[in-house]
């Protein structure tokens, strides 16, 4: 019963008897991983009754594309056509421009880099508008950008609520269920996704590559485009994925293109036609069949155990003599009908227009659970506060109020500031890991870099106040500060800002950084030439001209002069020192030692304020700019 199943389902899609003889074992495996047999079964059909209605038929031609970066060709006027319900497979050696074809298509590359004759054509009506291909072209990179501490389910519905804004909860729902359905991932939709290391291990690679496409078919696009899709995949995930584009091209009429470095022989029955590029230019267009009778023609004969895909690798340069037959274009001067409504493509104007609080809201819904998630994150945060706040304490247990406890208290504000200014490092990889999803997210207009930024200072916020409080409650009781409780609280409003101030400087550095290493460093430098210009090694007058600008930008110098105030501003008449003479320091002349003869405190939580959003508003600009650079 199973196998006559099978054979039904497999049957539907490939008509060849040896075709479909191959794949009938392969097709009980399908979904193994994770769904029975009668489970793919199911999920197959389920593509003829989404809740949706399919797209109107989409073409695909491209004429005489050319690309060229840093006076490097990459591509060569290359052509193709793809159609609706097919594959179009574009293999080639590495470095030959599969990705890059695939990401100007999309609208993902910098289209002033093209060659003015190049041509993208859908129904063919030239396109000039890259906003117009990512409406109608849905992307899924090589890597998989994907938040690891979400679910498979919280992903797809996190990508409903960004590019389905019109639609209803329950149409969202239904959406996300029947992709869920489609894809055989709903025995893991409520597991991590992970990274698919050791320590996060998440879903399997090749569900994993089911969520990327699942995140890029949640709109509903009509041309799906998928760079090396098989990549990092063993045999039967790679199987399992080509499968499953195959069936969705057949039953809901998507043209299908992806890039594949060499697939293997039972890949081969799904794909309709290939394109082989060498040195980024088309040595072959067409079907597997006329490619066995070009390589014939030149006079060699494809051995049993290569397919002639992997044996037109081998023999590449001979296949270049071989001129591929020209693309039939339809050339029309009516342009594609603009329809920017509910298209989901954000453009630069839009990122300075009213704020979307919807838009926020799921954001900031969404940092909420990772920062639960995060446990090396939270409990690190958490636990260094405590620790560093109790040890700090133990090692100042109740200073006296004499000379060498003013010293002291100078060392333990310094060494406050060092610690929490450095304790924010850790968070670097976590934005970094965010960045992609992020570029990758708002290139395709899920939402606005703008309202990233805003969600994340709104989430983080309350959670960092709460390790200022971890810090400040031991340390200031323990060590015996100024006991007024408006000297306290503002000590921890200092603490709050130190910890603000930080994470901006960070968050902005990661998006400076191209990686872990280079943030790493470039915080570590900066943080050490902002303590080293704060007041405390060096005092202002001794500081080289040339150099006074960083001692007015240090982090450190605002909150060392507010901490300074706080502690002895009530205290001015205090005596901290006495001898036969009377009393030789009062906490007046604490202050005006270091210069400080005014209550500049709220001054300089205006100031730290303004850092803490200048950071911010300087990451905002670079990622916009970074993401502007790769879509125009």
């Amino acid at each position: 019963m199973k196998k006559n199943n099978t054979h039904t389902v497999a049957s539907c899609f490939h008509p060849s008897a040896m075709a479909t003889s191959r794949r009938e074992e392969d097709s009980i495996i399908l979904f193994s991983s994770s769904n029975s047999p009668d489970d793919f079964s199911s999920a197959s059909s389920s593509f003829s009754s989404s809740p949706l209605p399919s797209p109107n038929r989409y073409s695909l031609t491209v004429t005489n594309l050319s690309y060229t970066i840093h006076h490097t060709p990459i591509l060569k006027s290359v052509s193709l056509a793809a159609e609706s319900s097919k594959i179009l497979a574009v293999v080639g050696p590495s470095g030959t421009g599969k990705s890059t074809l695939l990401k100007i298509i999309s609208g993902s590359v910098n289209h002033k880099a093209l060659d003015p004759s190049s041509g993208i054509l859908i129904n063919n009506r030239r396109i000039t508008d890259y906003n117009q291909l990512r409406r109608l072209c849905g992307f899924v990179p090589q890597d998989d950008d994907l938040l690891p501490l979400l679910t498979v389910k919280e992903t797809l519905m996190y990508s409903a609520k960004f590019s389905l804004r019109d639609s209803t909860a329950k149409e969202r729902e239904d959406r996300v269920e029947s992709l869920l359905s489609d894809l055989g991932l709903v025995l893991v939709q409520d597991s991590f996704v992970g990274e698919g290391d050791d320590e996060d291990r998440g879903v399997s690679g090749g569900e994993r590559k089911r969520v990327s496409i699942a995140v890029e078919m949640i709109r509903d696009p009509p041309i799906l485009l998928l760079d090396e899709p098989t990549s990092g995949l063993d045999s039967r995930n790679s199987l399992q994925v080509v499968e499953l584009l195959a069936t969705m091209a057949k039953s809901k009429q998507r043209t299908v293109l992806f890039s594949i470095h060499q697939p293997s022989y039972r890949i081969l029955d799904y794909i309709s036609d290939y394109l082989i590029l060498s040195r980024g230019s088309v040595i072959y267009l067409g079907s597997l069949e006329h490619l066995e009778d070009s390589i014939a023609k030149l006079g060699f004969q494809i051995p049993e155990q290569l397919n002639p895909i992997e044996f037109a690798m081998e023999i590449v340069e001979s296949l270049r003599t071989f001129k591929p037959d020209s693309v039939a274009v339809v050339e029309s001067s009516s342009m594609w009908p603009e329809n920017n409504e509910n298209d989901g493509i954000i453009t630069k104007k839009e990122e300075f227009r009213v704020l979307d609080v919807t838009e926020i809201s799921y954001l900031c819904s969404r940092f909420c659970k990772i920062i639960y998630r995060t446990k090396q994150l939270f409990l690190a945060r958490t636990m260094q506060a405590v620790v560093a706040g109790l040890g700090l304490g133990s090692v100042y247990t109740r200073l006296k109020r004499d000379e060498e406890g003013v010293a002291e208290r100078l060392g333990l504000f310094a060494f406050s500031l060092s610690f929490l200014l450095s304790s924010t490092v850790e968070a670097l990889p976590i934005y970094l890991r965010e960045r992609r999803v992020l570029m990758k997210e708002s290139s395709r207009g899920s939402y606005r870099i703008s309202s990233y930024m805003i969600a994340n200072t709104i989430a983080f916020v309350p959670f960092l106040f709460v390790v200022s409080l971890l810090f400040s409650i031991p340390v200031y009781w323990i060590v015996g500060l100024n006991p007024s409780i408006q000297a306290f609280s503002f000590f921890v409003l200092c603490v709050w800002l130190i910890i603000l101030m930080a994470s901006s400087l960070v968050l902005f550095l990661s998006a400076v950084s191209p990686d872990f290493i280079s943030g790493n460093s470039l915080i570590c430098t900066v943080l050490g030439a902002f303590f080293l210009f704060s007041g405390y090694f060096i005092p202002k007058e001794k500081i080289p001209k040339p150099w006074m600008f960083m001692y007015y930008v240090s982090l450190y110098r605002y909150p060392l002069e507010s901490m300074v105030v706080n502690e002895y501003w009530s205290m001015r008449e205090e005596c901290f020192s006495s001898g036969n003479m009377g009393c030789l320091m009062t906490g007046e002349d604490v202050l005006k030692e270091r210069g400080l003869d005014k209550d500049t405190r709220w001054i300089n939580v205006v100031i730290m304020l303004a850092f803490f959003v200048f950071y911010r508003i300087l990451c905002w600009g670079i990622l916009l700019r970074k993401a502007s650079k790769s879509t125009h």
